[in-house]
């Protein structure tokens, strides 16, 4: 089988399991494992935007929608050149990946038959569900089943080391700075199985902006900055020349010294196997006397809550 897959996620879990010779084109965004970036890639982006603020993206990204343009262009050229029999793509999110209706009318022009398998998990229970159903689609069960099995149980070992929390901590999850969005889907489930409250919104449901109002009146404990796309040396350069609110001193979790930047790219945006780390991630971070620091030094710091 030849595999195409147009997002990240789905690049990582044909990785996990055992299919990456048969992928024969990713995203410009698959960079793990390190491997896939040596294959062909089928999209790009519109704009550069490495450089960006986070106010700046934005506001690019929502004219670009507003416009009903994309913020990504997908080589049709080149996903005819490749020939794959299974393309894996996604309909979720409109700003993380080629809309699934770019890639059905590129489609349409290919020669042959192809299958387009969108991925569709809102929780980590459907991540592990989409691990099954490629895995039985693309002729891995037997893989399937280990890596479901292996990931499972750490899961599992998180929650039953906070399943005797008494009173958790009030969790704010940062998915972006500049408009405020708190982390949605698969996030506040994470929160919860750490061991945390989130009372900012549901599992399972899309991320929100939100005001600092709101923030202040549920005085989190803990704040956890994760923005979608972002790597960890980027968030502390965003959170370093963020403009803080007013309110920042006053927040429970500034006075205690417990805010935190990921690697929110790696761990929390992509629906895939390394959710689970950073399910493990957040487990550190809020109950730092159960969980030993066991993740690596890249995926985690503690920010510094005052400024000179």
């Amino acid at each position: 089988m030849r595999i195409c897959s147009l997002l990240p996620s789905a690049t990582e879990i044909v990785y996990a399991l055992g299919l990456g010779d048969q992928l024969v084109g990713v995203t410009h965004e698959c960079d793990y494992p390190p491997e896939a970036t040596r294959l062909p890639a089928v999209t790009r982006a519109v704009f550069d935007h490495s450089s960006s603020s986070s106010q700046a993206i934005h506001n690019h990204v929502t004219d670009a929608i507003h416009g009903g343009t994309s913020i990504y262009a997908l080589d049709r050229d080149l996903l005819a050149e490749l020939r794959p029999d299974l393309i894996l793509t996604q309909e979720l999110c409109e700003v993380c990946a080629v809309s699934y209706d770019e890639v059905a009318r590129a489609v349409r022009l290919l020669p042959g038959e192809q299958r387009v398998l969108s991925l569709e998990p809102t929780s980590l229970d459907g991540v592990l569900q989409t691990i099954d159903e490629l895995g039985r689609l693309a002729g891995a069960e037997a893989n399937a089943g280990e890596v479901i099995a292996s990931l499972r149980k750490r899961i599992e070992r998180v929650g039953l080391a906070t399943g005797g929390v008494v009173d958790p901590p009030r969790v704010l999850c940062v998915e972006w700075l500049d408009p405020l969005f708190v982390g949605g889907h698969w996030v506040p489930e994470m929160v919860q199985i750490a061991g945390g409250y989130d009372g900012l919104t549901q599992p399972g449901r899309h991320s929100r902006q939100v005001s600092w109002q709101e923030i202040a009146s549920y005085d989190p404990t803990v704040i956890v900055f994760m923005p979608c796309g972002y790597d960890l040396r980027r968030t502390v350069e965003e959170f370093g020349g963020w403009m803080l609110p007013e309110v920042w001193p006053s927040l429970a979790a500034v006075r205690a010294g417990r805010v935190y930047a990921t690697d929110g790219s790696a761990y929390f945006s992509r629906p895939g196997p390394r959710l689970v780390d950073g399910l493990e991630i957040l487990a550190e971070v809020l109950h730092p006397e159960m969980f030993p620091r066991r993740t690596p030094q890249d995926a985690w710091q503690m920010l510094e809550t005052t400024r000179a």
